[in-house]
Formats: structure tokens, sequence, C-alpha cells
């Protein structure tokens, strides 16, 4: 069995837009999300900037003890969830739930409740032997990432196969490719897919900080994030979420559904090699392209966007700059390639769904959004990255790749489903 998969919802909780409708206007006006951190004080801390998410759980439907039980991130995941089915137009409640499936991706988990919940039974950090009695009952919740799959399996009735997939930066590209393998072989029919993240907290700060990983730019916090820029030193830590409906093609077209772009392709590869470390000629990203490739039966040539990684470190945007041009050849030159890390930051395992969600709205609109604050660009990196403002552009097929730390390496094909199947 071998089902095309659809995407006929998405819902997007993201840094500057709680909507899909409003991340989207955001991206193509150009906007930047980022600001000085403000969820806690980081006096003191190296990168003192964050692309945080202005979000009020209850105007988004979340009831008081939803809100106390669920870490912020399993809030983003169920919001996200429900914005992608009511946008699928999808009635969940004719679907046998047997055949619902949920995969949600994420790379640190409930990191803010547990140091929260840390500090409340250490006493601040002055107990070593921690004081249980503090401890709320859903506590072994926060330990657990599965607990964001049960959230969303819970809030829509899914009794099919649930899992949380955690594989680093690339856990939202990795968490959509597995739940449209669900799909093709016929485990599923629905799936209900994404990633979230909610990573802004003082240990996780701090962790990028030891390595020198995020931007020293606290004092222009709106263009910290500069990714291909000469200037660049680092990502700014963001958070977000961004769930999809998934189906088959023929299916959905039967219930007259509006359809996004089928995700045609798909493959992941590791390095090998280093924890944080990335080969500068970008191989394995390379392969994961060609097999992504492979898979869509699409050639190079047809690729017409390239959603870029693009985290604004100096390794990874030569790593993956390398890596196009050995998968695309001579097209790396040109194809527009942008990252919207420059806008809404780098949300960690969330960031590669919340860019399955650009790129599926750049086919639905003909619209590349652009890399902000490129002024400058690195006389190394010498592709099309789209600066400063978004551009129409015919825009039919889309490559969309992550890269995280532990050497994984992801690539996603999107298409039209008419253009591939001329």
């Amino acid at each position: 069995m071998n089902r095309r998969v659809v995407i006929t919802g998405i819902g997007v909780v993201a840094p500057g837009g709680t909507s899909a409708k409003d991340f989207w206007s955001l991206l193509t006006a150009g906007r930047t999300a980022t600001r000085t951190l403000s969820s806690f004080d980081p006096t003191g801390y190296r990168s003192r900037v964050a692309a945080e998410v202005d979000f009020f759980p209850a105007q988004h439907g979340l009831k008081p003890q939803e809100i106390r039980r669920m870490d912020r991130a399993a809030q983003f995941a169920v919001v996200t969830a429900r914005e992608a089915i009511a946008d699928s137009g999808i009635d969940l409640a004719a679907v046998d739930p047997a055949r619902i499936a949920v995969t949600i991706g994420s790379a640190v988990g409930a990191t803010i409740s547990l140091e929260n919940e840390y500090r409340t039974v250490s006493d601040d950090g002055r107990l070593t032997l921690v004081d249980h009695t503090y401890a709320p009952p859903y506590l072994y919740n926060h330990l657990v990432p599965s607990s964001f799959a049960t959230e969303v399996a819970w809030a829509v009735g899914a009794e099919g196969p649930s899992s949380v997939i955690s594989t680093g930066c690339t856990s939202g590209i990795d968490s959509v490719g597995y739940a449209v393998e669900l799909i093709r072989e016929g485990a599923a029919d629905i799936a209900l897919t994404g990633a979230t993240e909610a990573p802004i907290s003082p240990i996780t700060v701090a962790c990028f900080d030891a390595i020198k990983a995020t931007s020293t730019y606290n004092d222009d916090p709106e263009h910290a994030s500069r990714p291909y820029d000469r200037s660049r030193t680092g990502f700014v830590l963001g958070e977000g979420s961004a769930g999809f409906v998934l189906e088959e093609l023929e299916s959905a077209r039967a219930r007259g559904a509006h359809i996004y772009a089928e995700v045609c392709g798909y493959a992941s590869r590791c390095n090998a090699y280093h924890m944080t470390g990335l080969r500068s000629d970008g191989a394995e990203m390379a392969e994961a392209i060609r097999v992504a490739l492979d898979e869509a039966r699409l050639n190079p040539d047809d690729i017409d966007y390239v959603n870029a990684h693009g985290s604004g470190t100096k390794q990874n945007d030569r790593h993956e700059t390398a890596a196009f041009k050995t998968s695309l050849g001579q097209h790396a030159y040109r194809v527009p390639v942008s990252s919207i890390k420059s806008m809404i930051g780098h949300s960690l395992g969330a960031i590669g769904s919340v860019e399955i969600a650009a790129s599926a709205l750049a086919i639905e609109h003909n619209v590349v959004p652009p890399t902000a604050n490129l002024h400058d660009p690195d006389p190394d990196l010498d592709l099309d990255y789209v600066p400063l403002n978004a551009r129409e552009w015919r825009t039919d097929t889309v490559l969309t790749v992550g890269s995280g730390f532990g050497g994984f390496q992801s690539a996603m094909v999107l298409a039209r489903p008419d253009r591939r199947t001329a």
C-alpha cells in the first residue's frame, strides 16, 4: 500500500502570531518577533534575547484545569491541533477513533514545568533531598514527553498509534514524516501531527550560553537573528508549535477538503560525527535531500523554493549551503532560499513543523518568505537567500530541511498534488 498523503489543516502558535493566518502575515511582512527575554530575568546570561510567544491559554479555549495540568508546550500542541482540525473542516466524530494517529515532535519536553517544580520541591535549590509533598500529582506528566501526544489524543479522541518523536532540532520534520508513513502503510487514515516546544527557561539559556551557540546582539534584539549575514553570531532561542491534519489524497478530495500540499518525499540521516559539530561539506544533509527527492520522484530542477534551516550559526549556514550545492547542482544557484528563523527564532524541536507550515503556505500563496536582517551577505555564501522582502514566486514544490545537534539531518518535499501528477 502506498497511499498519497496531503495536508488539509494547519494550526500555528508562533512568536508574533498565534494562528496560521497571523503567522503568515508576519512572515510575508518580513517582521521580526525577537526581543529582550522577558519570561525571567536574563541578567548575567551571555545571550539575553528570545523569540517569545504572547500566549494566553484561556483565550484559546483551554480550561483552568487544563492550564494547570499541562506544560506550556503541551498547551501549544493542543491549541494548534484544534486549529488544524477546524481549518481542515473534518468531522473526526465520523472517523473510527482507532484510525486516527497522533505524532508530536519535541526536543526538550516540558522544560519549563520541570524546572519550576524542581525549584519548588527543592526549596529553590536549598534541599538536596527534595520534599515530594510539594510536588503536584501531575508532575510525572512533565517528566515524560509522551504526555504531549497523550494530551492531543485526549483532546481529539484519537485511539490509533500515538507517539512523540524526539530527534533534537529535526523533531518537527521527523514527526510529520512518521505520520505520513503511518497513513501510507495503512495503519491510520487521519493523522494529527506536528511539533511543540517551550524551552525558554534558565537551564536552556545556560546550555546554549555554554557552547556559545546563541546570538549576542543583546542591545539590538529585533535584529539579533541574522542567518547568512557576515555579522551573525548565533541563533535566537524561540518557542512555538505547528499542527497539521494529514489524510489520504483521494479521501480528502472525496470530502471536498482544501488541500495545501502533498507530502511527497521525506528522509533523515545522521552524520555520526559530533554532538554539535558539522562537516563543512554537508554530505549527510545532501544525502537526505537526494533520498527525499527520489521518494517524491522529482528532480532537483523541480524545486521552486528551499525553506532552509538557516539557524544563523556560522557552521550551519556554511554546512547547508554546501549541501544544497551538492544535492541540487547548478539549480542551487537559481532557486530562492530563505530562513524564517530570522523572524521567529529557533524553537528547537518545534521549528521543523513551523517551517513545514511556512512551506505549505508558500505553495498556497505563491510567495517566498524573506530572510530578515540580511543586509551584508557572507561572501562565502553565494546563493539567493531572498533578503529582507518577501518575493512573489511560482511555488509548486518546496524543499524544507532541518539540522539538529547529534548529527540529525532531515529533508522533506512538499508539492501541489496536481504538479506532482503532471
